[in-house]
């Protein structure tokens, strides 16, 4: 079987608190992602989020893992899929759609095959995953990044000019709960998401890509008053809790996808913790 998985249960605020620097990494980062050959998961207790990748050298099928206890991985989930690759095409039950480098592609409940490739094995698409329990199936759909509804953001003078490219997002992409898309920093720019925010109605799954050789990104999270950062290197996630903010400041500028999932579909639904107020 080409899919691997583990899990991970939800924690509390006040147990995180007492974590050390390798338990809080190994509770929220992800950090076995874009292996050749491979699919690996990640399922987690908050909101039953599913984080993964998939890395085709040769076809790779998309299978059930235990905790769905189900006969195929979309019988009760929709998926987003963002090509952070080379080219590939994904099939979904026998249609083929082809991503070039951060296209993306929402894919419904109810759909039985979804197959991975790359058009060049030896340089080969990488598709980041992202994955939420669906009540409804909604259609399947491409959306390129040209095709994302933008948001400019930011200002250099405060380090954090950038552009949000919202994908599968309403407006774009009727969905369940999963929302995704790609915010972009500007040349000279390294904050991201400030000032930081919690949504404790919604939970969210950061993947950090496009960070240069030799620089990382540190992460913040935990409550407003009681922070805690993780350094991430190129293609590892970070798991935000929603009773957690999730901001990040890098040694470059550099990408990131995030994803939601939770109560609500509304963009805007956040508490702004004051950058003077946090501790």
């Amino acid at each position: 079987m080409s899919v691997s998985y583990e899990t991970r249960y939800a924690s509390h605020p006040e147990a995180v608190k007492k974590y050390n620097t390798q338990e809080l990494r190994d509770e929220f980062l992800i950090d076995n992602l874009m292996q050749n050959g491979k699919i690996n998961l990640t399922y987690t207790h908050y909101d039953r989020y599913i984080a993964g990748s998939a890395v085709p050298t040769g076809a790779l099928k998309l299978e059930p893992i235990d905790p769905l206890k189900a006969a195929y991985f979309l019988e009760r989930r929709e998926l987003g899929v963002i090509n952070v690759g080379n080219a590939g095409t994904v099939l979904v039950d026998g249609t083929s759609y082809a991503l070039g480098h951060k296209d993306a592609l929402y894919i419904g409940m109810g759909a039985k095959e979804v197959i991975f490739n790359s058009n060049d094995a030896k340089n080969p698409a990488k598709f980041y995953l992202n994955s939420a329990p669906a009540h409804t199936s909604y259609p399947t759909k491409k959306v390129s990044l040209s095709e994302a509804n933008k948001l400019e953001l930011g200002s250099l003078e405060t380090a954090n000019h950038r552009t949000v490219n919202q994908m599968i997002i309403g407006g774009v992409v009727t969905t369940c709960q999963l929302q995704m898309g790609m915010t972009e920093l500007k040349n000279g720019s390294v904050w991201n998401t400030m000032p930081a925010h919690v949504h404790d109605r919604r939970m969210e799954v950061y993947f950090y890509l496009d960070i240069p050789e030799g620089q990382s990104v540190c992460h913040f999270m935990g409550q407003p008053q009681e922070t805690r950062h993780i350094w991430m290197q190129n293609h590892e996630a970070v798991i935000s809790p929603p009773w957690s903010i999730h901001c990040g400041s890098g040694t470059s500028n550099y990408t990131f996808i995030w994803g939601m999932a939770g109560e609500n579909l509304d963009y805007g639904d956040m508490d702004v913790a004051k950058i003077t107020d946090l501790r």
